[in-house]
């Protein structure tokens, strides 16, 4: 029953995470259509540059208030971008993020380009090793 439970809860929330890489995915889309007004672009940029910030309004390691901020702010903030974006370029967007997510995904590229990252910081432990030593 509650193994039933978990399995339903955990499909709802991948397929709203879906959704969400969509949006996202959609928002950047837009973000480059020359039919975006510019202040719909920079509260974008706006956005963007807050979620990924060390500096919060509310640093973080204050408990529960410290994520309250990114819980509101971020999605609000998402929410009037989706609003100043024209419907009809949204719904472009939105077309083209679903097309993109659809693709088929090449196991065999994600795993050359796996090994050559892991080639890569092998080289680069070996010379600073060398240079240390």
């Amino acid at each position: 029953m509650i193994n039933r439970w978990l399995r339903q809860r955990l499909k709802a929330w991948r397929k709203k995470v879906g959704q969400l890489q969509q949006e996202i995915n959609a928002l950047y889309l837009g973000s480059k259509d020359p039919r975006v007004p510019w202040y719909a672009k920079a509260l974008l940029v706006c956005i963007l540059a807050y979620a990924f910030s060390p500096i919060d309004l509310i640093p973080d390691f204050i408990p529960v208030l410290g994520y309250l901020d990114d819980l509101l702010l971020l999605p609000l903030g998402i929410v009037l971008v989706l609003k100043m974006i024209p419907t009809q370029v949204l719904h472009e967007c939105r077309a083209k993020a679903k097309a993109v997510r659809s693709r088929p995904v090449s196991w065999l590229t994600a795993g050359v380009i796996l090994v050559l990252w892991l080639l890569g910081i092998a080289c680069v432990t070996r010379l600073v090793m060398q240079l240390l030593a």
